[in-house]
Formats: structure tokens, sequence, C-alpha cells
């Protein structure tokens, strides 16, 4: 078995495949100033909730955009799981070729999404993540990642939108039943989710003119990727664990060298 970590800056995401197979998967809020043994022991702790058996995983992959938490979780998959995990990092072959002016420059959270999509989906391709930030990511029909852009995330814009008035509450980022509020809490779900609709529908329509392309896949993925989905046309499909399986197939890729 392997373990696959996700290190986003808002959350972690956790998996453990067997071969092909998802054993597991979870996350955890990204937290800064945790210790390796902090990480280590509630990971050790979900794993035997779940009946996995430590000693059964063998190899590990993270992906992080997190640069302070690099070391700290790769000293704990060493304590606590007797691994030393591969980094995503510069140099590592992903099969991917970055058409853009500084391919340092793109984030690994980025290039997973696309190398996996690009294997399940074929191409061309839009791949949309929401996560802390919104981003499209543009592969042409060769199969290159040419680019894309980068919006606010949801749950940032809500929070950015609660912090910066006395009176707004916080809310369940929800489709509320009418575009028309009655309320506070509705009034600003229509504008989070209809909002967010109407951004993704416009930039994927810009971007598939810009590609002078019809016949391109869409895949969302992320914490609000399916909240979105169900509100626009635009999205093909759905793969909340694109990013994982992008890992467990980078770590085959790499463990065959």
């Amino acid at each position: 078995m392997i373990i696959c970590l996700d290190v986003g800056n808002t959350n972690i995401k956790y998996a453990v495949y067997d071969g092909e197979t998802l054993k597991i998967s979870f996350r955890v809020a990204t937290e800064h100033k945790k210790t390796s043994d902090e990480y280590g022991g509630q990971l050790i702790s979900i794993l035997g909730n779940n009946k996995i058996d430590v000693s059964e995983i063998s190899g590990g992959i993270i992906s992080s955009v997190v640069p302070q938490l690099d070391y700290t979780l790769e000293r704990m998959c060493v304590n606590y799981l007797g691994i030393k995990p591969m980094m995503l990092v510069p140099g590592l072959k992903t099969g991917l070729n970055l058409r853009v002016d500084n391919a340092k420059e793109v984030g690994a959270d980025r290039v997973v999404n696309n190398v996996a999509a690009v294997k399940k989906y074929g191409y061309p391709l839009i791949v949309i993540d929401f996560g802390t930030a919104t981003t499209f990511n543009v592969i042409d029909k060769k199969g290159e990642f040419i680019g894309g852009v980068i919006a606010p995330g949801i749950k940032g814009s809500l929070d950015s939108l609660v912090n910066g008035t006395a009176k707004l509450p916080r809310v369940e980022i929800e489709r509320p039943a009418s575009v028309i509020g009655k309320n506070t809490v509705t009034n600003m779900q229509s504008g989070i989710v209809y909002g967010f609709a109407g951004l993704v529908e416009y930039i994927v329509k810009k971007i598939k003119r810009e590609m002078k392309e019809e016949n391109v896949t869409v895949v969302a993925t992320g914490g609000f990727s399916e909240v979105i989905a169900k509100e626009i046309s635009c999205i093909d499909k759905v793969d909340k664990l694109l990013t994982l399986e992008g890992l467990r197939y980078l770590y085959g890729l790499n463990r065959a060298e």
C-alpha cells in the first residue's frame, strides 16, 4: 500500500491505495504550527480507526503548496510510517509538458491535477480546481499545459465578505431555493453560489473561444465542485479524487525509474 498527501493552504488530503484500489481518503485542516508528532498521532489514529495496518504502507508521495510544512510531513512519514516519501518537486517525472513562461511557477497541485485528468479523460481539457483558489488549467489538443486562470476561492471570498463587514454572518455554502434571497443568509448564498457559477461559465466560454476548440472536456475537482457543477452545463465531469489519483499515478511512474 502507498499513502498520498495533497497539502493545500486550507486542507491536507490523504489517500491510501492498495494498487489501484482506494482503501481510504480523508482530509484534515492545514495547521502551520503543528509538529510532525501532532500530525503523526492524528494520522495513526485515523488509520487505526479504519483498520488500516500501518506496517503494510511501503511508500508515499507528497504534493505541497505549503513549503513550511514539507519537512514536517516528511518527518511524520519517516517516524510514524517508516517510509521516506517522494516529494513532487521540479525534476520529478510527470510526462506533462508545461508550455508556459516559467514552469517553476506552476503549483504542484495543478501539475498533479493535469496529469491525472489527461490520463483519465484525454485532451483537450479544461481542469477546474475549486480549492483555496479557483484555478482553471488548460490542456491543448497536443496534451500540453498551455496556461490558465487563477481566480479567488469560494471559501476565501465568503471569509472576506464576513470579515470585512460588521453584520454579515458566516453561512453554509449551499444553493438557495431562489436567486432572489428573502433574508441575509439566502442573499449571501445566492451571491456566492450563483456568482461563482457565472464566473466559471464565462471563463470556460472565453477559454474555449481562445483555444478555437469546441470539443473540450471540462473536469472539475475540489471541495465545492459539485455545488457549482449543478448550476451550469459547461462542466462535463466532477472528480473529487483527481489530485490523489494523480499522485498515485506519479508514484508508480517514478518508482519504476
